[in-house]
Order: structure tokens, then sequence, then C-alpha cells
């Protein structure tokens, strides 16, 4: 046996790979019975994770306590963010409020995971349905309109939402260009957004609708619609995607 095939062994044999034991199962409830958005719950909330799983194992935590689970690495610079009931905010989420930013609200059983950013400003606000997610590094700055995102909605990692866009009026320096914005950005329930997907101001995601990797999203997404490219165009619909496969069966 090889070096390399030594470690992995090791590895695989390593207790990372193995759920919590009792002790750790009963050391992280006890914590996250204090955990909160207050200093004392973020210290809960440290501690509880101490034991805990990494990443998505780390989301049941939020099941522990009404009050959700918010990682201690999480930056909260927001006066009005709200919380439903068993909300997860992971580690290096980032909610920030500028000046005449609206309210954040996260209902019931939201997961919010690592390295997400939460903008505010202008008037813009940002509202999020429950049991909606939004995975890793992921953007969403609500500046002059707001970001309206459904219920059981999936944001997959590093997709963009821009409620807004600069002037580009050529007498005025880019850096002083007035903001603008064709209005809000919604994506209404059971939506699917892909990897790096990046959705401008003014569009509707319709109900159930899916939006490809990578894919520029200008202009509307009907409900049940697929588009994929840049910018974004309708491939097809879900619905004869299940045509399909019943023809196949």
């Amino acid at each position: 046996m090889n070096q390399s095939e030594s470690s992995m062994r090791r590895i695989s044999r390593g207790g990372a790979r193995q759920g919590p034991g009792w002790f750790a199962r009963r050391w992280t409830a006890f914590w996250m019975r204090f955990s909160g958005p207050g200093p004392v719950g973020r210290l809960a909330s440290r501690l509880a994770a101490w034991l805990a799983p990494p990443h998505m194992d780390q989301i049941s935590l939020a099941y522990l306590n009404p009050r959700g689970y918010i990682d201690a690495t999480a930056t909260i610079y927001h006066s009005d963010l709200r919380l439903g009931q068993n909300v997860y905010l992971g580690p290096g989420v980032l909610v920030v409020e500028t000046e005449g930013g609206g309210p954040i609200s996260l209902a019931d059983r939201a997961e919010i995971h690592m390295h997400v950013l939460f903008e505010t400003g202008r008037g813009g606000y940002i509202e999020i349905g429950s049991e909606t997610g939004i995975h890793p590094g992921s953007q969403l700055k609500a500046y002059v309109e707001p970001i309206l995102i459904g219920r059981g909605v999936m944001i997959a990692a590093n997709a963009a939402l821009y409620s807004y866009d600069h002037s580009l009026a050529p007498d005025i320096p880019i850096c002083d260009q007035p903001l603008v914005a064709k209005g809000p950005i919604t994506i209404q329930d059971e939506a699917w957004i892909g990897t790096g997907a990046i959705i401008l101001s003014g569009v509707t995601i319709g109900e159930g609708a899916v939006v490809g990797a990578g894919a520029v999203v200008t202009k509307d997404v009907p409900a049940g619609g697929i588009a994929a490219g840049n910018p974004a165009r309708i491939i097809k619909y879900r619905n004869e995607m299940q045509h399909a496969d019943n023809k196949n069966e």
C-alpha cells in the first residue's frame, strides 16, 4: 500500500465521516436552546457548532430552536433583518444595509448557505419565502427596487441578482452615474436558478421555471419554462420533458 492509499484509508476511518456521537448530540442540543441573533445567542451558536458536522449537515441545527441558527462567523450589519422560524444562516453570510436600505425578510425554514451576500440600499428590500435555499457564494443586491423570492425556490451557488443598473449618460463619469431600475426582480414559487446565473432588474421568473447555469436573464421566464444562454432564451418547457419521458416508458 502506497502512502496515498494509506492516507485515504485513515481519512475514510476518521470521525469526520461518521454521524455525531451521543455526547456531541447532547452538547449541540443544549447550546442550541440559547442560540439567537443577539450576542449571547451568537456565542451559543458557536458552542453548538463546535461538535456539529459542517456545511449541509449543519442545517439541522436550525431545527433545534425556533429562533433558528445563525453561524458565529455570519456578519449582520443591518437594522431590519426579519427572521421566521428555523431559519439557517451559514458560515460567512454577510447581511448589509447601506443608506436608505429596506428590510430583509426570511420566512420559515429558509436556508442561506455559506458566503451569501444580502445587501439593500436606496429603497430596495429583499423578501425570501419559506423553505427557499440560497447556496454558497450567491449575491442578492436590492437597490431602488426589491428582490422578491417565493416559496421553495432553489438558487444554486454563485448566482447573482441585481435589482438595479447604472445609467450610461455620456457626459457623466462612470463613478457618478445614478442608479436606475426597470422594476423588481420576482422569482415565483418552486423555481430553480442554476449555478452562476445572473438575474437583472425588472425580470420575473415564473412558478416552477428553471434558469440554466451561467444564464444572463434580461427578460421574463414564464411558468414552467427552461431558459439558458446569454442572453437567456426559452429552450423548452418542463411539461414537454414529462411528455417525452412518458413516450419512452
